[in-house]
């Protein structure tokens, strides 16, 4: 049997509330990590579809049945990173759709091991 491959990408179980909540108001959803001006570096959360996946953009995996995309510039900096979507109070500057929640989609991040690294999931890039 092949070895398990690890995520590269979790949720918290707050934040898998929160996308529960808008799954059933919004229908599939999608997420979008930039390290645009205007976003920041959060993750944006979109109805699927709503936001048009760039051919450079990186697909790191799922969060509660959702893709969650990378920028691929920003992917070059946080590919030795495991990323763990949470929430917090307060409303972001941005279209996510949480937002109107009165909190916002974070992420808490640490590095990777040697062998964590070594067992990653693959990327696939573009849409």
């Amino acid at each position: 049997m092949p070895p398990q491959l690890l995520a590269r990408v979790a949720v918290t179980p707050a934040a898998a509330a929160i996308i529960h909540t808008l799954q059933a108001q919004y229908g599939p959803l999608m997420f979008h990590q930039s390290g645009g001006c205007c976003d920041g570096s959060s993750p944006m959360c979109y109805a699927s579809g709503e936001f048009i996946i760039g051919a450079t953009d990186v697909l790191l995996g799922q969060v509660e049945g959702c893709d969650f995309w990378m920028a691929e510039d920003q992917f070059d900096y946080w590919k030795h990173t495991h990323l763990t979507v949470d929430v917090t109070p307060g409303r972001g500057a941005s279209f996510s759709l949480e937002i109107p929640l009165g909190i916002r989609f974070l992420i808490r991040s640490r590095l990777f091991t040697d062998t964590e690294y070594a067992q990653l999931a693959p990327v696939q890039v573009g849409a």
